[in-house]
């Protein structure tokens, strides 16, 4: 009985060296045909998607929140104490500059006007009867039939009745120009605010009656960091540097150009003041907006562009991946000059490269890679820059 329980242990441990040896073999055999875990297996190549950089003039901006501001708005209010005789505008309108807006009682100054004149009417024919005597007393002072100093005094009222009538010359002026007053008038192109008197209203130089806002051409105010301002000002010397207004979701934006730079940078925010102007003929900007604007402080010629998704930024440093020309990844160093949108001019690239921009977190330099696709894309042409 032990002999045969000695036997059966004997062959189940020889059953079971034959079955570790046949296994080790098989797996030497896959091994060496190239499988899994042998020491003849090769990384399959990474699928990448690339595309070819564009070259373009790539402006530099700075975007910012502006206020649209009007360049001239005035109060109208009346100058002298009257009721409203006529309103001859409405509110909203547009009007032009000297355009009739409102009249007032002109009935006293009128009756003003009409008392002055009235004055120099009678100081002319004062001042022609003195003359007329004076004339004839220096004819009867040749004649010896009249003293001197009567002759004298002729004269001395001829050149009183003189001042009189150009004080009456001069109180008719002013007569007149108290009477219009009467007829207040548009100082400007601009558009009419709300009206808040009527026909029969009692005004006062108190009152205000309305508002004029000249919204063409049109201010948009904001504010740079001081960082942007030497830019701003090496532009400025340039020439006209363009400045972009987007109002809430519209889609096209208006173009203007910079007109004023403060002359100091606040300690405080560290900020400097600036106003662009713009053409408004359509009215597509309003005072009180608040608005989008973008300054092009300068222009970058004929950049390299490239997505920002192909650039990578690690310890390292900051590098883009390009497929060779025997299918493998090489790294090249590149800086990024400007960002703007999806987009970002760089250096370190020649243009012709075709720059891999999926795929790349599994490359290692000299990593084989298969392009997706038939024939590589090229960059998409950026349309207006955004700030990075």
């Amino acid at each position: 009985m032990k002999k045969n329980t000695l036997a059966t242990i004997v062959i189940v441990v020889a059953a079971g060296a034959a079955g570790a040896w046949y296994m080790n073999r098989g797996a030497e055999a896959q091994g060496a045909h190239g499988g899994p875990g042998g020491k003849g297996g090769a990384q399959p190549p990474t699928a990448v998607n690339v595309i070819t950089p564009t070259r373009q003039d790539v402006g530099v901006d700075v975007a910012a929140n502006g206020t649209v501001t009007a360049q001239r708005s005035v109060d109208l209010r009346p100058r002298t104490t009257s009721t409203i005789r006529q309103v001859h505008i409405k509110e909203g309108q547009f009007v032009k500059a000297g355009q009739l807006m409102f009249s007032l009682d002109d009935r006293s100054d009128r009756a003003g006007v009409a008392q002055a004149e009235a004055e120099v009417a009678r100081g002319r024919a004062t001042l022609a009867d003195l003359e007329r005597q004076y004339k004839r007393s220096q004819e009867l002072v040749a004649q010896k039939f009249l003293a001197q100093s009567a002759v004298d005094t002729l004269r001395s009222q001829v050149e009183g009745a003189r001042a009189a009538l150009a004080a009456s010359n001069a109180a008719v002026r002013a007569s007149q120009v108290n009477a219009s007053y009467t007829s207040i008038r548009a100082p400007m192109a601009g558009r009419v605010g709300a009206i808040g008197v009527y026909p029969g209203s009692l005004v006062q130089p108190a009152t205000s009656l309305t508002t004029i806002t000249q919204l063409d051409p049109i201010d948009v105010a904001f504010t740079l960091p001081e960082s942007s301002l030497a830019s701003l000002l090496a532009a400025q010397r340039r020439g006209k540097v363009a400045v972009e207004a987007t109002v809430g979701g519209a889609a096209e934006p208006v173009t203007g150009a910079l007109s004023f730079v403060d002359n100091a940078v606040d300690p405080t925010s560290g900020t400097i003041r600036v106003k662009a102007q713009f053409g408004n003929s359509e009215s597509l900007l309003w005072p009180g907006q608040y608005v989008n604007t973008r300054v092009t402080v300068r222009t970058i010629p004929d950049a390299v562009v490239i997505p920002q998704n192909a650039i990578i930024i690690n310890a390292q440093g900051t590098f883009v991946y390009v497929v060779e020309n025997n299918g493998t990844a090489r790294q090249v160093p590149i800086a990024r000059q400007h960002a703007f949108g999806l987009n970002a001019a760089v250096t370190g690239l020649t243009g012709n490269e075709q720059v891999i921009t999926e795929g790349k977190q599994n490359l290692r330099p000299g990593g084989k890679v298969r392009v997706a696709g038939a024939k590589p894309q090229r960059a998409p042409a950026a349309g207006k820059d955004k700030a990075a």
